[in-house]
């Protein structure tokens, strides 16, 4: 049996880590609810992609130590890793930029069908990044 769930999780990173946007977008179903850390949902494709603009440009960030969960039924999955990234651009509300490096726990939570995600889920601890790019 072909682990489609995870083979979609890890495409889904890897373009993550090129820093490939439209590859990430390849990965998602049209109507995905984005639940990012601290902030309200976003739906659909347009608003994941306005997302990804924002985050590239106030921040470049490389994942390491993935560790990927699948369900049997291949309609959710799990990922932790390590967010090794550099603050490049102050984020409103925010600590200012001024090239800030971290490294921060993080993981993402996945549902999926027809081999699409249609929700993704990411926590971190957001007093800990704080922490490290205020020191």
């Amino acid at each position: 049996m072909t682990d489609i769930a995870g083979t979609t999780i890890r495409t889904y990173f890897d373009a993550f880590n090129a820093g490939d946007t439209a590859g990430m977008l390849a990965c998602l179903a049209d109507d995905v609810a984005h639940h990012v850390n601290e902030g309200k949902v976003r739906r659909g494709k347009a608003a994941f992609a306005e997302f990804c603009d924002h985050m590239s440009r106030c921040y470049a960030e490389n994942l390491t130590d993935m560790v990927i969960f699948t369900s049997p039924d291949g309609t959710r999955a799990a990922a932790e890793f390590i967010v090794n990234g550099t603050y490049l651009a102050t984020d409103p509300g925010l600590p200012a930029a001024h090239g800030q490096t971290y490294r921060l726990p993080a993981g993402s939570f996945f549902s999926l069908a027809d081999g699409k995600i249609t929700r993704v889920v990411t926590y971190y601890n957001l007093a800990d990044w704080v922490a490290q790019v205020s020191a």
